[in-house]
């Protein structure tokens, strides 16, 4: 019997989120806007984030393994390393900027 893989669903995987959500793309473009001129995720998603998680600072925490997350909103996220933005993504709920970290 083999040993099991470290790398497949360990239980310390991390994909922790903060996210922007937004109702249309012209907020979202110029949330953007911000966030390239150097203002933090944070204080964005408290002022202009359209979810409860806004008081938060967006922040959802981890979300590996979790099953009833939007599959867009998973795969942009899937595609960040820790610290980056994704570019705007729309899912059902509107417009999102997320943040891994």
């Amino acid at each position: 019997m083999s040993a099991p893989d470290k790398n497949s669903q360990s239980p310390d995987k991390k994909l922790n989120a903060r996210h922007i959500l937004l109702a249309d793309r012209v907020t979202a473009d110029d949330v953007l806007r911000h966030l390239k001129d150097g203002k933090k995720f944070e204080d964005l998603a408290k002022k202009y984030s359209q979810c409860p998680s806004a008081t938060q600072g967006g922040d959802l925490g981890n979300l590996f393994g979790k099953k009833n997350v939007d599959s867009d909103f998973m795969e942009a996220l899937e595609l960040l390393k820790p610290g980056q933005v994704s570019p705007i993504t729309r899912t059902r709920f509107g417009y999102h900027l997320i943040q891994r970290y």
